[in-house]
């Protein structure tokens, strides 16, 4: 299982079939969880070498409609890590001090130190997606976002840090089962946002700045990934695989020791 980047500039359709994975019928949920583990147990080897060596950072983008899965991915992807070196943050509704800011001010204070992994939960893309369809801004001000977004993110790859964007994608018929879930299930009534019914109204609108969004700004630099997220496990598994390649391509090293182990050794008798 692998996901392709989004190609520069590619035009990309978020249809309800592209969140169902290919073979949909086929998926091995016991082989999947396997998968996963083994998966996980390489990124958290790879975390900690990138950790020791102090150099560089990798940032993991999460963005996608309500319900698609960003905290689930989260959880089981990067959960059994070593908290020490990752760091989450998760992006609200910007506060009265950040609005008097540029929307890249806050941003920026979250990207990852070296020697982090650092995860977006929703994004800096929230300001071309929400902002964009509820017209919170003139559409003079957030279409010229994409290509400041895509200068920031530069910046960030030029200065040592490796940037994975994954958009989460789920079906119409999906969503609904699983806002019905959090309406069905005690556990699950605190997670409910009557909010979200207004963003399902506007089902399209999100839909049409999607795919604008993933066609500009996905860069050599820092592509993007549209996962088909209708299924859990598939999900978290091509998430999982896509981290632990960029990790294996940064190859990270641990430092040699700096001193004279024997004489440290000899010290400890």
């Amino acid at each position: 299982m692998r996901l392709d980047p989004v190609a520069p500039g590619a035009p990309v359709s978020l249809s309800d079939e592209a969140a169902r994975p290919a073979h949909d019928h086929d998926v091995d949920k016991s082989a999947l969880r396997e998968r996963l583990d083994d998966l996980t147990k390489k990124i958290d080897r790879l975390q900690e070498a990138m950790f020791a060596e102090g150099k560089r950072a990798l940032l993991v983008v999460l963005q996608g409609r309500d319900t698609s899965g960003k905290d689930g991915t989260i959880r089981n992807v990067f959960g059994p890590l070593d908290p020490q070196g990752t760091v989450m943050t998760a992006f609200k509704a910007p506060t009265e001090l950040e609005l008097k800011h540029d929307f890249l001010w806050r941003v920026h204070q979250a990207a990852p130190a070296r020697g982090m992994i650092g995860i977006f939960n929703r994004s800096h893309y929230e300001d071309v997606l929400v902002v964009r369809v509820r017209q919170l801004v003139p559409e003079s001000v957030w279409r010229e976002r994409y290509e400041q977004i895509n200068r920031f993110e530069q910046n960030l790859v030029e200065t040592g840090t490796t940037i994975l964007k994954f958009y989460l994608h789920i079906s119409r018929g999906e969503q609904r089962e699983r806002l019905l879930a959090r309406l069905d299930q005690p556990e699950k009534f605190w997670k409910f946002n009557p909010g979200d019914l207004e963003d399902r109204k506007r089902w399209d609108d999100y839909t049409v700045a999607g795919e604008e969004m993933l066609a500009r700004t996905s860069t050599k630099a820092a592509p993007w990934y549209v996962v088909p997220a209708d299924r859990k496990p598939v999900r978290d598994v091509l998430v999982a695989e896509t981290v632990v390649a960029a990790l294996e391509r940064m190859d990270p090293k641990y430092p040699k020791p700096v001193g004279d182990l024997e004489a440290w050794r000899r010290e400890l008798g």
